[in-house]
């Protein structure tokens, strides 16, 4: 099923969703209307049960220029207040995407500038095409970084590979931001979303409570301890132990045979 709407699009398929940015003749650039459809668009996904997966992508040649800045024209007299954009319109979708329980997977097929690129590094597995570009172009601006990039870069990549691509504002090719780590896979622009959905869709025959589980386990760990990571560990362990897609995943090891995870 299509739904589509100025900003974004919605396809819903067997056990997963897709989200396309849709402002191609922008690039996708980020308005309030798109970033709010696109909540709408991720909260909607997240509490459908037929859902298991939410593949996150762009229209045409550009993933997310990051703010559209004729949104943004200086007003006379008056001084913007870009925290509560943020506030108010960015780090929720950001929050959405990195505290649901459901992998969500970016196809990134073409440049991801800005905030456009932290939206796309909150997700859990991103994919690039050959040709995407990754900017932190916020120092071009006047700007410190936003959209969750403080965070992300220095844990995907390190202080100082993150440090200096903020500074420099230069683009970030799709191949050195997989040599870096930042993302999980380049493949050819012809084959991003064949690629992208197929992986979708091998994860949605993954069991829920187990990537329910694994996206906790590893938001945590980014400000516990050892001792509090082990003991997150025994509580996610035990509660898992004793779910049904636990006893479905040991029988069908058992026997031999692919296991056949019940829905949420």
């Amino acid at each position: 099923m299509d739904v589509t709407c100025p900003v974004v699009h919605v396809r819903k398929a067997a056990g997963y969703t897709v989200i396309t940015l849709n402002r191609p003749e922008k690039l996708n650039a980020c308005t309030v209307p798109m970033l709010e459809a696109l909540l709408t668009a991720l909260q909607e996904a997240f509490a459908d049960c037929a859902c298991r997966v939410v593949l996150l992508t762009g229209a045409g040649r550009g993933f997310c220029a990051g703010q559209d800045l004729n949104e943004r024209k200086p007003v006379p007299g008056q001084l913007p207040d870009l925290g509560a954009s943020l506030i108010e319109h960015y780090n929720p979708v950001i929050q959405a995407i990195r505290s649901a329980e459901k992998p969500v997977v970016c196809a990134v097929n073409g440049v991801a500038a800005g905030a456009g690129a932290n939206i796309a590094l909150a997700c859990d597995i991103v994919l690039a095409s050959r040709t995407a570009r990754f900017i932190q172009a916020f120092a071009r601006l006047g700007l410190g970084p936003d959209a969750g990039g403080s965070w992300f870069l220095p844990r995907l990549i390190g202080d100082a590979r993150a440090r200096a691509i903020a500074l420099l504002a230069q683009p970030v090719s799709a191949e050195q931001a997989h040599a870096w780590g930042m993302i999980w896979q380049v493949v050819e622009a012809e084959e991003l979303m064949s690629t992208a959905e197929n992986l979708t869709v091998e994860l949605t025959t993954r069991a829920p409570g187990s990537m329910a589980a694994i996206k906790r386990a590893y938001q945590a760990s980014a400000t516990h301890t050892l001792e509090e990571q082990l003991a997150l560990e025994a509580h996610l362990q035990r509660d898992a132990g004793r779910s049904a897609d636990y006893a479905i995943g040991v029988s069908a090891f058992l026997c031999g045979e692919p296991p056949v995870f019940i829905g949420r």
